[in-house]
């Protein structure tokens, strides 16, 4: 049995930060914990990307507030889940203050807990070191899917949460977001992040 007493859920306070950026960054290191159907998974996040809805064309709540982004302008602490090319399930977490629809796209993470449960959902034997690492195979391991959108953080189904005995000092590297072309000169922006040493990055550097 895996003892959660180490690890504390993240407070209202982290999400409502009024920058995406730091939010991207402060969330590696952090662990997504899944509890579907009474089983527990969990990976640390070690590759994210931030997204503004005010001033970044690569965010979906650029165009404003539609049926799918609704959700982003929530009070940040919940969860933004949408489908990708119909296949992909993606998970976000919502940062900021209600009505600023700032999110952080959660990219890859290092498994920890329930990996042979994780083996089991995506269906195929993959290398560890990819078993987590891209936005549509980690939900898929985790077991998040759209039922989860707007889900709170906090609760008991799908949360974020700190290792409080942690002491590593993680080296961190910014990089362009992928598969954002279409969004111009905000495409540049070095709003991706990841950890350095990890195996489990779904793209290592890129920048321009």
């Amino acid at each position: 049995m895996f003892d959660l007493s180490s690890y504390e859920k993240l407070p209202q306070s982290f999400y409502n930060h009024s920058d995406v950026v730091h939010v991207a960054k402060e969330l590696l290191g952090k662990y997504v914990f899944t509890n579907i159907d009474g089983i527990i998974t969990a990976g640390k996040i070690v590759e994210t990307e931030a997204y503004c809805g005010r001033n970044d064309r690569a965010c979906h709540a650029s165009v404003g507030m539609t049926e799918r982004t609704k959700v982003m302008y929530e009070r940040g602490g919940v969860a933004y889940v949408y489908l990708c090319y119909g296949i992909h399930h993606l998970f976000n977490v919502v940062s900021n203050v209600e009505g600023l629809a700032d999110a952080v796209l959660v990219r890859a993470v290092e498994p920890v807990v329930g990996i042979d449960v994780m083996q089991i959902r995506r269906g195929i034997r993959v290398p560890f070191g990819k078993l987590t690492a891209g936005p549509g195979t980690l939900s898929k391991a985790l077991g998040i899917h759209k039922v989860h959108n707007a889900l709170n953080l906090s609760g008991n189904t799908l949360w974020l949460a700190r290792n409080i005995e942690a002491t590593e000092e993680l080296k961190i590297e910014e990089a362009t977001r992928v598969g954002v072309d279409y969004a111009g000169a905000d495409a540049l922006r070095l709003w991706r992040f990841y950890v350095r040493d990890s195996s489990f990055v779904s793209v290592k550097k890129r920048n321009p």
